[in-house]
């Protein structure tokens, strides 16, 4: 079981027991699989852009360090290229099907995490410092674009009917992306956010293109809508899970495994699951909680805080049962996801791989 910092050091499980053991080897395998059939053609892709975005973006994958040097850095955990695969194999088509899908989404990803990063301020990723840290801002928004564009060649150079539904379903996906990503933004500034417009914000932002992964193979081995639908669906639920569990890990990550600071979401103001749940409950440590960001929105000098005010409030989540009702929520959307494969006739294989990838999702350590 993964585990997060607690507020007074100790270690607890990201999500409490009770969640099915994950075959990690088994994850593994199918992890190391969407990367090692996706890389070649990213990396072609990326080749397509021009100087110097192509040395940043290979810079943002992990492929080269800041000085232009070959590196094995961390690319991410390719999550997203994984389902792909395992979408096209759900339709009953060879995997290799799906890696356009799982290229053009991998882009889309890229593209929102280099537009993130500068956005929300963040100067570390995967334990590097990001792009607008090292080439600037102008070349984080440049090169985010440039993937984005990319995505739509990648799938649209197939010339077939199939790319086409397909680059429908992922242009839809980016639209609620984007819309994810400008209610984060706004939700900073407001005293209160409901529970509901949390979970709208982040099925969007995050839910959106993990439904679009699991349906794009599936899709382009001609699948038709019903199936890529329910699909969609299993995704889009599994990305509410993976959201939830980002969102503890942003308040209590160990940052030796998160690659950011202590207390990462609360320093940047984020209305995550854990914050609105706590304001939502009622109570002492609620109503403490609500005073004190009320006054941080305030606050001149919010960015000299100190480790102690806050451990303080991330102290007050916990107490209010933010931090409880994230990790049950979680569950919760990991049981709707698995429902959702019910629904889909695919070989009893393919259905116990995206299972496993579910339950990785939701014991995750990072």
């Amino acid at each position: 079981m993964s585990v997060i910092t607690g507020t007074r050091g100790e270690t607890v499980p990201t999500v409490p027991p009770g969640n099915p053991a994950v075959d990690t080897a088994d994850v593994s395998a199918l992890l190391e699989r969407g990367r090692t059939l996706s890389t070649p053609v990213l990396r072609a892709a990326v080749d397509r852009l021009a100087p110097p975005m192509d040395t940043v973006a290979a810079y943002h994958f992990g492929w080269i360090d800041a000085q232009g040097n070959p590196t094995e850095g961390d690319s991410g955990k390719a999550v997203r290229p994984a389902l792909a695969l395992l979408s096209a194999e759900a339709a009953g088509v060879a995997p290799e099907v799906g890696i356009p899908g799982a290229v053009a989404v991998e882009l889309v990803h890229n593209f929102s995490l280099l537009h993130d990063d500068l956005m929300d301020g963040d100067e570390q990723r995967r334990h590097r410092d990001t792009v607008w840290k090292v080439h600037g801002p102008a070349q984080a928004i440049l090169v985010g674009d440039a993937l984005f564009a990319l995505a739509n060649e990648i799938l649209l150079e197939l010339g077939t009917v199939e790319a086409g539904r397909a680059t429908r379903r992922l242009t839809t996906a980016s639209r609620k992306l984007i819309d994810g990503q400008a209610q984060d933004i706004s939700y900073e500034h407001r005293e209160r956010v409901t529970v509901e417009e949390c979970l709208e914000m982040e099925g969007n932002k995050t839910g959106a293109l993990l439904a679009c992964a699991v349906s794009i193979g599936a899709v382009l081995g001609g699948a038709d809508d019903r199936t890529a639908d329910k699909l969609e669906e299993y995704g889009y639920h599994l990305g509410l899970a993976f959201q939830a569990v980002d969102d503890l890990l942003g308040i209590w990550g160990d940052p030796e495994a998160t690659g950011k600071q202590t207390w990462s979401d609360l320093r940047q103001r984020k209305k995550s699951l854990p914050v609105v749940a706590a304001l939502a409950a009622g109570g002492p440590a609620s109503e403490r909680l609500g005073e004190l960001l009320a006054a941080d929105a305030k606050s001149n000098d919010f960015d000299t805080f100190s480790e102690e005010e806050f451990a303080t409030r991330a102290a007050l989540i916990e107490e209010a049962g933010g931090r409880e009702w994230t990790s049950q929520e979680a569950r919760r959307q990991h049981t709707i996801a698995i429902e959702a494969l019910d629904e889909v006739d695919m070989p009893a294989q393919v259905r116990a791989q995206l299972v496993a990838l579910a339950d990785f999702v939701v014991v995750r350590k990072r």
